[in-house]
Parts: C-alpha cells; structure tokens; sequence
C-alpha cells in the first residue's frame, strides 16, 4: 500500500466532501482503539473542525485513559480539534432500570450491549445537528464489509465512512506512518460494549489477520471444503458471520406494491 499517498487521497476526500455539503467539520466518537484514533486523525489533518466525544458507559479505565491521552495529542497538533466528555453511564443505567426485567439476565447481554452503541451514536448526531457537523463512522473493511461487527444504527450509524475500504492491517500501517501513540497500536481490538476487558478476538474467535485471509478467500471463490485444520476453522466462522450479518451490509428491504394495487 501506497501509505502517504492513501493518506493524502482519503484527507482530500474528507475534505471534499464536507466543504461540498456544507458542513462545518466532522464529529467522532474516541474509544481509545485504533479505529477511532486513525479517523479521528485523518479528520483531524483536514483542517476543518473537528469534535471529539469520549462517551464512558462502565468503561475500563484503560480505554478511557487512552483516548484521553489519544485526544490531548490530536489537539496538541491540530488546532480546530475540540474535546467534550459526555459519561453516557447514568443515562445507560437509568435506561436498563426502567426496561422490563427478565428471567436471564444473561439473555439480554447481546441486546444491552448494542444499547451501548446507540447511545453514543444518538449522542454523535446530537452534536452533529448543534454544530453542522458530520459523524464519522470508523469501520474497517472487515468489520464493515466481511463479518459485520458492528452495531446496526450504533456504531453503523454515520454520515460517511473513511476507513471502510482499508483492511485492518492497512489501518495499523497508517497509524504507524501517522504516529499514533504506541498504546494504541499495541492495545487488543476491543468494541468496549461489555464493560470488561474481552476483546474482539474473543468474541469472535479468530484474529483480524486471519479474518483477512478468510474474506480474501471467500472473494476468490474458495469454500470450507478447500482447507483443513485451522484455516477451515477460520473459514468458516467468517462465513457464519458474513450470513448472520448480511441484513447490515445490504440495503433495508423495501416491501414495492404491485402497481394495479395502487
């Protein structure tokens, strides 16, 4: 990959695209992941204004500490980039307290977990309507495009997407090439929805490197009966994800009505 250059393309595009909508700059949410700390940057280097919220909902302090410390750096080196905290923890708990109980509270972890993210993402476009601004989405190509790990109008939720054409490992060169601090780089996918240190790899039982051989492999054609072993393994949980997820990657089914019906 062509780093400056892809960085150049994607900052003119940015840019582009908000002085064509007329927007005054853009909106992100920070989690202190490498996503986020990558397209937070590339707003950044645009020039226009650029918010960034911090939106703790039970976060490990390790999370919260680094997108701190991702942002003082991002102000330190670009001049229209602000910071507001808004700690969404009392607005999540007042939720769950007046939600009906259930038998298993362990049935609904799913459910509250992608809670989390509509909170936030409702609390980006508040902002975005207040100061004209456009949210940035932070998707990566395989969580976007190849196994849909993200949340449906939460973290999916956005205006338009910078990142969403680059692999993960593609979006670590970039962070590399723009010095984004090494805690970040280092520190285990996580989408920080479970108030606990799981990571992505965890939950979804494979690594993004392997995740990208998978989607590479499917785009070639391959199927599960091609490969054994691990590589099987890993083939086929990316194709159970990218089924189960199809309905985020593709538009909303519009019901058409039979004209002789109208």
């Amino acid at each position: 990959m062509q780093t400056e250059k892809v960085v150049e393309h994607i900052v003119g595009w940015l840019k582009d695209y908000a002085n064509s909508a007329k927007m005054n700059g853009f909106v992100i949410g920070v989690s202190g992941g490498i996503d986020s700390a990558v397209t937070s940057a590339l707003c950044a280097m645009t020039g226009l204004d650029l918010l960034c919220l911090e939106m703790p909902i039970h976060q490990a302090p390790s999370q919260v500490n680094r997108a701190l410390n991702h942002i003082e750096w991002l102000k330190a080196k670009y001049p229209a980039v602000s910071m507001t905290p808004v700690n969404l923890t009392p607005v999540f708990d007042q939720l769950i307290s007046e939600l009906p109980r259930v038998d298993n509270e362990e049935s609904r972890f799913m459910a509250l977990a992608n809670t989390r993210a509509r909170l936030r993402m409702t609390t980006l476009y508040y902002f975005a309507a207040l100061k004209k601004y456009l949210v940035a989405g932070t998707g990566n190509k395989v969580e976007d495009f190849g196994v849909g790990f993200y949340t449906k109008y939460g973290d999916g939720g956005v205006d338009l997407s910078p990142i969403a054409d680059l692999l993960k490992s593609e979006v670590y060169e970039i962070a590399k090439f723009l010095g984004i601090n090494q805690e970040i780089i280092e520190a285990a996918p996580t989408d920080g929805l479970w108030g606990d240190d799981r990571t992505d790899e965890d939950q979804i039982g494979a690594t993004y490197p392997e995740l990208e051989w998978a989607m590479q492999m499917k785009d070639e054609g391959k199927t599960a009966d091609d490969f054994e072993g691990r590589q099987r393994e890993v083939f086929e949980i990316f194709k159970r994800y990218n089924t189960a997820n199809k309905h985020k990657m593709v538009a909303i089914p519009v019901c058409d009505i039979p004209k002789n019906l109208k």
